[in-house]
């Protein structure tokens, strides 16, 4: 056994649990990062990166046979695949070396807290590192949640990492869930060569969106040739030849090579001893907005934690954790400038992108999450299509833009883009939601023309003075 010393220890080497010990280590504190699996975490082999360069391609094709002129031939799947690679390939060293080239010590193994600031870090050879420090950062993301389905364990289901690293695309895929990974499997395995047959338990896809995006989701779906079954379940899986045969729960059965699992996640916390600091393991570690779970020692940041479940917000939750870390280590000599940190955008802006065709991009509440958070408010919307940038972005543009509106503060709490090349429109709302730009300011900020962007303005007078 050796011994380590730090100021701060992070359990676990994704995006960002990274971002915790880098924003430390650079304001002075010495940082350690634990990792069993590959240091750069879920989204950059098997989430976030490879299903995007799978998406991308196929999006594409789509685009360009919405514009006359545009050749558009069959896509490539073996070229979209090696891309894919390029972007994600699982040889983590590339990111080690950047660990250790930052002044970060990497430590790979299984760690588990032993006590109040103390982890150990088992190491695949045998060998054991007990770590002591000031500061421990649980960043130890999640994993896929399997519903109780008969037989679901016994078929080698796949999870978003087969689906985002598979080395060919099947003749047919089952997607349990209509979530954001299960749309946007649906929408690159149909467009790359599948037939997809997508089930849904509620009564929409995308539930957490505004209706009208998972209706609009759905209808472009089912015109690429997905089954989409919705207010459906499951009830039964078994393996007949190569097939995965699902049982419904109206006893019929649908088939296909594979079954993607996309019903979910939970946090990883099970297994790295949050029991001997008296938490319950396997559950989200209930972190304050300042990032803390207990005392003045024990973080806990992205997936692992009660925040949202997505990359960006997990490294925004990074960067506060490691400056409340610094200011507390340091807080005399820093005078307290860091006091003001919190993750106050968890509450109120909380953006996200789902990179369906057409896309989603929404930030902050929905209508009905905003009525049910006692606001009073007001939503308006406006085709894009209807503004002279969606007409020459496509033909035929479909998709539209939301506001919800505070009527009381007369600022938005929310926004929801969808339509084709939507998704970096979501910012904008973001900066208004956040800075509570009021609607009487927002009419001063003045869109170009022709671009899509146009559309805020129709919101405004959509609303009215």
């Amino acid at each position: 056994m050796s011994d380590l010393d730090v100021d701060v220890v992070v359990i676990g080497a994704g995006p960002v649990g990274e971002n915790v010990a880098d924003r430390a280590h650079q304001q002075g504190l010495s940082a350690a990062i634990v990792e069993s699996r590959l240091v750069g975490g879920e989204c950059s082999y098997y989430a976030c990166i490879p299903s995007k360069a799978l998406l991308r391609p196929v999006d594409l094709l789509a685009a360009t046979r919405r514009m006359p002129g545009v050749e558009a031939g069959p896509i490539d799947v073996a070229k979209v695949l090696a891309r894919r690679d390029q972007f994600a390939d699982p040889d983590d060293s590339g990111q080690a070396d950047w660990v250790s080239g930052a002044g970060i010590t990497l430590l790979r193994g299984h760690g588990r807290l032993t006590g109040e600031r103390a982890v150990e870090v088992a190491h695949d050879d045998g060998t054991t590192t007990s770590v002591s420090a000031r500061s421990v950062v649980v960043a130890t993301g999640s994993v896929p949640a399997f519903p109780p389905i008969d037989g679901i364990h016994d078929v080698n289901a796949w999870t978003n990492q087969d689906a985002t690293q598979a080395k060919e695309i099947p003749a047919s895929l089952l997607i349990l869930g209509g979530g954001v990974v299960g749309v946007e499997m649906a929408t690159a395995y149909q467009r790359l060569g599948a037939q997809v047959t997508l089930v849904q338990h509620g009564d929409r896809l995308l539930p957490t969106t505004e209706p009208e995006a998972g209706r609009r989701v759905q209808a472009a779906l089912e015109a690429d040739g997905v089954d989409v079954r919705l207010s459906t379940s499951m009830t039964a899986v078994r393996r007949d030849g190569p097939d995965v045969v699902a049982t419904l729960d109206d006893g019929s059965e649908v088939r296909g090579a594979e079954l993607l699992v996309a019903a979910g996640r939970r946090s990883t916390t099970s297994d790295i001893g949050v029991e001997t600091v008296g938490l319950e393991p396997g559950k989200p570690l209930p972190a304050d907005d300042t990032t803390t779970v207990l005392g003045d020692w024990l973080y806990a940041v992205g997936d692992a934690s009660t925040g949202a479940k997505l990359t960006h917000m997990g490294k925004y939750q990074a960067r506060i954790c490691g400056d409340v870390i610094v200011a507390r280590t340091r807080g005399k000599e820093l005078g307290g400038r860091y006091s003001h940190h919190a993750a106050t955008a968890e509450h109120t802006a909380v953006p996200q992108v789902i990179f369906t065709d057409p896309q989603v991009a929404a930030v902050g509440h929905t209508e009905a999450s905003a009525r049910a958070a006692g606001l009073p408010v007001r939503a308006v919307s406006y085709e894009i299509g209807n503004t002279a940038g969606g007409s020459l972005q496509a033909d035929g543009y479909d998709g539209f833009a939301t506001i919800v509106v505070d009527t009381d503060r007369r600022v938005i709490v929310g926004a929801t883009f969808v339509g084709q090349d939507v998704a970096d429109m979501v910012h904008g709302a973001t900066i208004a939601v956040v800075g509570e730009v009021t609607l009487d300011r927002l009419w001063h900020a003045v869109p170009s023309f022709p671009t899509m962007s146009e559309v805020w303005l129709r919101l405004l007078e959509t609303y009215g003075l």
